[in-house]
């Protein structure tokens, strides 16, 4: 679509928006939301499952096993989460499109009203959008498009979102979810154990956050220090509790 309207351009408009104008924005907002959704939780919660155990006096083995279960089952089901969230936007989109397209072909004069009215919002006068709407009810798809745009505010979802969320996400949700338990591999106790896994935690949530700031527009030390003190709150919590029910 971008390209077919760069083509329409007179030669000297199109030679300065491939040459000179490049765009600086963050288009894989999609992505790094998923990437960010796996981690953030991965990071968490086995990082409180394991604290929570070795509150109560669990092994080192005990807590790796039921990590590592947790970390599977987290996996599955965030990645499962994430693919029917896409798949119902995608369906979303599709049933707004059918009824999009039936409404410009049974109410054709409302729907150039519905143009007509939105270019007015961005304070368009009637002269200057007429000649727009003439001539989009000239090209239907296009007319099509800037309705789904424009009037609803939806954008064309990309067919291989649902997979590629499902995977993003259990994939970023294991590697999260194996920083906290790596500790376990290596110290028998869980009482040395959880120590070294606080520690190795919190610098990969301090740098996650700091990362997630710096990706998403935000500052990116005060990410870094919001998501360290949700992760620790999270842990000294299953921690607590652990030692209260023991006692």
């Amino acid at each position: 679509m971008a390209n077919e309207e760069v083509r329409t351009l007179d030669p000297e408009k199109q030679r300065l928006l491939i040459t000179q104008h490049k765009e600086k924005h963050f288009t894989a907002s999609e992505i790094v939301r998923d990437i960010i959704i796996g981690v953030s939780d991965g990071l968490t919660v086995p990082f409180a499952l394991a604290a929570g155990l070795s509150g109560a006096n669990a092994t080192s083995s005990i807590v790796l096993t039921a990590g590592i279960a947790e970390v599977a089952a987290g996996a599955i089901s965030m990645g499962l989460g994430g693919y029917l969230a896409a798949k119902s936007e995608a369906d979303h989109y599709s049933r707004e499109l059918r009824r999009e397209q039936e409404e410009i072909i049974a109410v054709p004069e409302t729907e150039a009203a519905e143009v007509a009215e939105i270019l007015a919002q961005y304070g368009i006068e009637p002269q200057e959008y007429a000649p727009v709407v003439n001539s989009l009810r000239k090209k239907p798809q296009a007319w099509l498009d800037f309705m789904m745009k424009f009037e609803l505010g939806l954008e064309k979802p990309d067919p291989k979102r649902a997979f590629q969320s499902a995977i993003t996400i259990a994939v970023a949700y294991i590697l999260g979810g194996l920083v906290p338990l790596i500790p376990y591999m290596f110290f028998p106790r869980a009482a040395d154990a959880v120590v070294a896994s606080v520690v190795l935690t919190l610098a990969a949530l301090l740098i996650f956050g700091y990362a997630k700031g710096y990706f998403t527009g935000n500052r990116p030390f005060l990410s870094a220090a919001q998501t360290a003190v949700i992760g620790a709150i999270a842990s000294a919590a299953a921690f607590g509790m652990a030692k209260a029910i023991q006692h």
